[in-house]
């Protein structure tokens, strides 16, 4: 049978290798096409007595992005038609059966009796990563670029199809919720060392070594549909689950004030599914699954941060008729916290920096924020000596307003005081060239009369990046 988004070939020794492959999109991406298809190639090759084992990878430069929000939109969209044409249970089960159709799909490989590999040639995010995860076993290509993880509650999900019980069952659960919770990427050496990979290999030997571990004697057996198999964190009424759910308990509540459902989800799902056998659990990862796909929290931030934000990028609400420009050099009056934070992320970013501060020893305090910050992430491990060399190249510190007559945006970060703003329109405005645009990053006075100190009001806007800008990726213009 041919498949639209992948390709299976069986070689001699019987392992089919699943190529996945969707047309015409840089990524592959979890949709119905895709799910509908690798339930039909499980059925397939666990019927077919000539297959030995499977060997599952992407052909493009990621093994998978993860779950088509689109489609999870339009499940809801579904949800709400049948709410009011078949009544709530009806509709209820509906989405139930729908939203669990992928994770009774990964629990078929993982119980089909036959071997399964992971082929990890790239990025595995999402519901990628959970394709995987039910693999008995999996090997990923030596790529620095490379990272796996579950970002769903980036965007008021969680991982419905196995993510929430099959990591807490893999790593301690201290390490599980930080990724559950937090929703960020891991490198290779980390998942390495979590034992989210079994192996990592060169490239060129990715394919092979996925085959020879099958051939090798490789076992159909999750560690959990094992008898013997015990959770690496102990019994969630043991004493070091005792300390670790209370405590993670408050945590989740300082840090969100439980207005994030899908966080709360995900406490739950593994609180009560580690007290569970794997298909019970299961079940329940489902349930909540469905209780929080139908959020508004979870409607809300999928429409602003996936179908709008595409939207946008692709030039939505753009003014007709005005070609696109870019800074390339950008100064910020004020190097006090907001302004040197405004330039360390501006400077991240590409763009050549000037800080201006009354003297040089306050301008220079803003570029040692800079350095700072990125210090602070190599000691994490998140960024490297040649970053931080790069970021500080494009910042410079000054006293000296005429180097605005090179900048192509002006950002004022002063002291929220209209007078002091007003002396600072008044240096600056004679050296802004051809073209600059000024802002102000003021928070609290209204843009419309600080533009009154403005002479050239077409050029004045407000540009507000809300603290601390490093963390809180949000600005309003």
């Amino acid at each position: 049978m041919a498949f639209k988004n992948f390709k299976v070939e069986t070689d001699a020794d019987g392992i089919a290798l699943v190529t996945w492959d969707i047309p015409g999109r840089s990524m592959n991406v979890l949709d119905q096409i895709s799910t509908d298809e690798l339930d039909e190639i499980v059925k397939q090759t666990t019927a077919d007595v000539a297959v030995k084992g499977a060997v599952i990878t992407s052909s493009k430069e990621a093994f998978c992005a993860g779950a088509d929000l689109s489609m999870l939109e339009g499940m809801n969209h579904a949800y709400a038609k049948a709410l009011k044409e078949q009544g709530e249970t009806a509709a209820n089960q509906m989405l139930f059966d729908q939203s669990r159709r992928f994770s009774l799909v990964l629990r078929s490989i993982e119980t089909s009796g036959k071997p399964w590999v992971a082929a990890i040639n790239g990025l595995a995010l999402g519901g990628g990563f959970e394709i995987t995860l039910c693999c008995h076993y999996r090997v990923a290509a030596d790529n620095p670029k490379t990272r796996l993880g579950l970002p769903e509650v980036k965007v008021g999900l969680f991982p419905g199809a196995g993510g929430t019980q099959r990591v807490p069952r893999i790593v301690p659960p201290q390490d599980a919720m930080q990724l559950l919770l937090k929703g960020e990427a891991i490198n290779l050496d980390k998942a390495k060392k979590l034992n989210l990979v079994h192996a990592v290999v060169p490239a060129a030997d990715l394919i092979k070594a996925a085959k020879d571990w099958i051939k090798g004697g490789g076992k159909a057996l999750a560690p959990w549909d094992d008898k013997a198999f015990k959770l690496p964190g102990g019994p969630v009424y043991s004493k070091a689950g005792m300390m670790m759910f209370p405590a993670g308990n408050a945590i989740f509540r300082r840090e969100t004030f439980d207005n994030y459902p899908a966080a709360r989800a995900i406490m739950q799902c593994v609180y009560e599914g580690l007290q569970l056998p794997i298909d019970a659990a299961l079940r329940v990862e489902s349930r909540y699954f469905t209780q929080i796909l139908r959020s508004k929290e979870a409607a809300a931030m999928i429409r602003s941060l996936f179908m709008s934000m595409q939207e946008l990028n692709k030039g939505a609400r753009r003014p007709q008729n005005v070609p696109p420009t870019k800074v390339k050099k950008l100064a910020v009056i004020g190097a006090g916290f907001m302004g040197a934070s405004v330039g360390y992320v501006s400077a991240r970013a590409g763009i050549d920096v000037v800080l201006i501060d009354r003297d040089q020893e306050s301008a220079d305090k803003g570029k040692a924020h800079a350095q700072s910050v990125i210090d602070d992430l190599i000691k994490k491990g998140r960024a490297k000596d040649s970053d931080r060399d790069a970021i500080l190249s494009r910042i410079t510190a000054t006293p000296d307003y005429n180097v605005l007559k090179d900048c192509d945006l002006v950002i004022e970060a002063v002291f929220e005081d209209r007078k002091v703003k007003a002396e600072t329109y008044a240096k600056a405005q004679p050296l802004l060239k051809d073209g600059a645009i000024f802002a102000s990053n003021t928070s609290t006075l209204p843009i419309n009369s600080l533009a009154e100190e403005f002479k050239d009001q077409g050029k004045f806007i407000g540009i507000h990046f809300f603290s601390p800008v490093e963390k809180m990726m949000l600005v309003e213009v």
